[in-house]
């Protein structure tokens, strides 16, 4: 392959937009699809004005703009992540890549065959077992059936499925289908491999086994589109990822500077509560002034090995001695108790209170919470009895960086220490 060949970016997404009409039969959208077929056949750009710009919203009277203006390139082994919200525009991105719809606007160029696994069960027909699809599917990906003979075994091997692989796929359950789909398309020889939510199905052995395969794609020099909402195997994969929102690009970059910035942006924002003192909460005592997490990164993210400070200043009003605990109770976002911390059990002493401000800092130690939400509730006692509330006062949202393990979904319970292991 010559310098000039191999500096051509393996696929080129150039001002691509995708047009659905709300409410119509699908035999409408092959008739736009076929003109904009013909247009391209004339040497023409499909070019139908476009009313939209990217600030505005995505449907225009029955029409949904399912892409606007997208353009990107991806290099030869590279292994590409697309993160987004549910409607970003990712899977119609992915089935105009797999050639299975068109685009109403723009060019997309491909050099090299593509093997695609996007929906659950996609190409497989339900009434044929999974031996009988495997050859359906390598036809229609373009291989003879000798050549599907001598990777049969192998494929089915990969699946882990061999002793359902004679029945049919109608009975299969959706990590079945999933693990054959994966197989075949993994074992295609595709220059181009584009995986939708794969490790979102199968264990850890099943996940390994992705991995390493996809891994192993891209070491022979092809390319991976990797679409995923789980960010840990986003992380541990891809060196470069793009973010997908309302049918645009709104970051494409290196992995981790696009993933803090995505997963901070639907975070909730409210690290910090700070009250007026008319509205803050209190007692004739004294009043809460504030709550808030401190982190030491200058993105302002919170990582599972980074220790969370928790600030608390408070404006005493009264108190004059030193009876005035204060309690912190970590959820999860699902309302899971994780732990309680008192100030007094954990420092051993009591101090008599200064009036005015003061600062109470609990620190969170790192590798103590899991990846995922927390909300963190005050609790203020006095002469041993519960005075004050301040429910849910701040949330954090904690997150992981690569994962060397085999194991890429969210590990189980509301906590993860890191603990010592002797053998």
């Amino acid at each position: 392959m010559s310098s000039e060949m191999s500096a051509k970016p393996v696929i080129r997404v150039e001002e691509v937009y995708k047009r659905y009409r709300l409410g119509v039969t699908s035999r409408d959208q092959l008739t736009d699809e076929f003109a904009a077929f013909l247009q391209r056949l004339r040497g023409r750009k499909n070019g139908r004005p476009t009313p939209l710009s990217n600030g505005m919203d995505q449907r225009v009277g029955d029409h949904f703009w399912a892409l606007r203006g997208v353009s990107f390139g991806i290099d030869q082994g590279e292994i590409l992540g697309i993160v987004g919200r549910n409607g970003a525009g990712k899977s119609t991105l992915l089935k105009l890549l797999s050639r299975i719809t068109l685009p109403t606007r723009g060019r997309i160029s491909l050099r090299g065959r593509v093997s695609s696994l996007l929906e659950v069960g996609t190409g497989f027909h339900p009434e044929l077992t999974g031996r009988e699809n495997l050859y359906l599917n390598g036809a229609i990906h373009g291989m003879r059936r000798q050549m599907i003979d001598r990777k049969m075994e192998e494929i089915i091997d990969f699946s882990g499925i061999e002793h359902h692989i004679d029945t049919p796929i109608k009975r299969y359950s959706s990590g079945m289908k999933v693990r054959l789909g994966f197989a075949v398309a993994a074992h295609l020889d595709p220059e181009i491999l584009i995986v939708d939510e794969v490790l979102a199905v199968g264990d850890a052995d099943f996940q390994r086994k992705c991995v390493g395969s996809m891994n192993r794609v891209a070491d022979s020099g092809r390319t991976i589109i990797f679409v995923s909402h789980n960010m840990i195997p986003i992380r541990s994969m891809c060196r470069r990822v793009i973010w997908m929102e309302k049918g645009t690009i709104r970051k494409d970059g290196p992995t981790e500077e696009v993933i803090t910035e995505y997963v901070r942006h639907y975070s909730p924002d409210a690290h910090e509560q700070r009250w007026e003192k008319d509205d803050a909460p209190g007692t004739d005592e004294f009043h809460v002034v504030s709550v808030k997490a401190i982190c030491k990164r200058p993105d302002g993210a919170f990582f599972i090995s980074d220790p969370v400070q928790i600030e608390i200043e408070l404006n005493n009003l009264s108190i004059e001695d030193e009876d005035l605990n204060i309690r912190l109770a970590v959820k999860t976002d699902n309302d899971v108790l994780a732990f309680v911390s008192d100030m007094e059990v954990s420092t051993g002493e009591r101090r008599v209170w200064n009036k005015g401000i003061s600062k109470i800092i609990c620190i969170i130690p790192g590798d103590l919470l899991n990846d995922g939400g927390y909300c963190i509730t005050v609790n203020f006692f006095r002469h041993n009895k519960k005075i004050l509330i301040v429910r849910d006062a701040i949330q954090i949202q904690i997150q992981e960086t690569a994962r060397e393990s085999t194991w890429y979904n969210k590990w189980y319970g509301a906590l993860r220490p890191k603990t010592a292991w002797i053998r």
